[in-house]
């Protein structure tokens, strides 16, 4: 039997089309072996947000030439399609492929295993207008399955390659869709997040349709019991969205929306489409219509030009705001873009200084907002892949409002919808009692 290793880079987008790859492979009968054993066939899944992705995709590749001389070594993702030229220079890459015809993989491996010749198969990929179906029907470690609707970014903020690596934003067809959460529901998954590159901006090229509509249709979908959105942007969310957010049952109390500067200056660099006062309205009408809403966010430390007066400005912001998480990162310049020419380059030094004080008021809203919900019984649905688990005798979950709670409980409540009462609120887990478990929300829940 033929095997296949894999190793991701970068986002969760790049697991996701991962995950879609193998069950190309699994459908021609290969067998998935660990990246450290010998293959047939190592496939890695580049990254290029940030010149280190770069470096660190090439270093795998060699790794992987030098695991098996003999395998055939494909190369896809961000950094394949930015830089196929770069790649194929590497002695003994077989086949790059970018981030689009990654549907046609198979025939590319057979051809290199008849001619053994290297092929380049990418495209330019600002000319595809076609999102490419590649469903995942199962995801091994998880309770909560994924779910890509969208591929491509249009927004060329002054920091990111993302556009010149994914394309143009172009959206997955709803009956698709639809089809799809109905298997995964099939399957046994009781939540969906809706994933892409630009989620928020699904239905941008579609006519009379947008991520409010799909929403509507997903709500109908029987024996879903919760839908997240991995991330949406400030200027995204409407009143039609903020309706849906409201009225919907199965939406889930958690928002993922990237401010990346708390300072209009900083934004206006970025390039980014709204000011704080328009996100602090937006945040505002959010918590109104979700009631105790979970708001998490990412952050740029350090963007050329970001003085200390900006970044302290910043920082009241979001502690105003109140976000329950911040993912925080320090600016990396990319080569190619249009940050990484500036000329007003943040020190090092300072930019690590300002993450270190993003992260310690990030924990301390995450603990404050925690603290909300003491002694409230929550909704939990708990995962496989606890790191406590198995034989404690304790289960690790997310309410629908983001609180990563653990409790006493065993395998079984798996996959199921626990009521859990919050005990102790923790920064990063909070301790909670399992109260009942609920079959679904339209049953009669089950005492314990």
């Amino acid at each position: 039997m033929s095997t296949v290793a894999f190793y991701t880079l970068g986002c969760k987008v790049n697991f996701y089309d991962t995950e879609a790859i193998w069950q190309l492979f699994k459908q021609e009968g290969y067998e998935q072996v660990d990246f450290e054993e010998t293959a047939d066939v190592y496939l890695i899944n580049t990254c290029t947000v940030t010149n280190t992705g770069d470096k660190k995709s090439r270093q795998v590749i060699r790794r992987a030439v030098r695991k098996n001389p003999e395998a055939i070594i494909a190369v896809t993702g961000c950094y394949a399609q930015t830089s196929p030229a770069e790649i194929m220079e590497i002695e003994g890459v077989d086949l790059v492929i970018g981030t689009q015809d990654r549907d046609k993989i198979m025939s590319f491996v057979s051809q290199v295993q008849q001619e053994r010749q290297p092929v380049n198969a990418v495209r330019n990929i600002m000319k595809t207008r076609q999102f490419e179906e590649l469903d995942v029907p199962d995801f091994s470690d998880r309770t909560r399955a994924f779910l890509k609707i969208q591929e491509g970014c249009n927004n060329f903020c002054t920091f990111c390659i993302i556009p010149w690596s994914r394309g143009l934003s172009r959206s997955r067809e709803s009956e698709s869709v639809l089809q799809q959460a109905h298997h995964l529901v099939e399957a046994g998954y009781k939540e969906i997040v809706l994933t892409g590159i630009h989620t928020g901006g699904y239905g941008d090229d579609m006519e009379n349709y947008n991520l409010t509509s799909l929403l509507w249709d997903l709500d109908k979908v029987e024996g879903l019991e919760r839908i997240r959105i991995s991330s949406i942007e400030a200027s995204q969310i409407d009143d039609d969205m903020i309706e849906v957010l409201n009225r919907s049952a199965k939406m889930c109390r958690h928002l993922h929306i990237p401010l990346q500067a708390g300072d209009n200056a900083v934004l206006k660099r970025m390039r980014r489409k709204y000011t704080v006062e328009e996100f602090a309205l937006k945040v505002k009408r959010l918590k109104e219509a979700m009631p105790g809403v979970a708001i998490t966010t990412d952050v740029i430390v350090g963007f050329p030009g970001e003085t200390d007066e900006m970044f302290e400005n910043g920082y009241k912001f979001m502690e105003e705001i109140g976000f329950s998480e911040m993912h925080v990162f320090p600016y990396s310049r990319r080569t190619g873009t249009p940050a990484a020419r500036m000329t007003d380059q943040v020190d090092e030094d300072v930019k690590n200084e300002r993450v270190k004080k993003l992260i310690a008021l990030s924990e301390k809203m995450q603990l404050a907002y925690a603290q909300q919900f003491v002694g409230e019984v929550l909704d939990v649905i708990p995962e496989r892949d606890y790191k406590g688990a198995p034989g404690t005798g304790q289960v690790m979950g997310y309410s629908d409002n983001y609180i990563q709670l653990v409790f006493e409980g065993d395998e079984s409540l798996i996959g199921q919808i626990c009521r859990v009462k919050l005990l102790e609120a923790g920064a990063t887990e909070s301790k909670g009692q399992l109260v009942r478990v609920l079959e679904s929300r339209n049953d009669s829940s089950q005492a314990m």
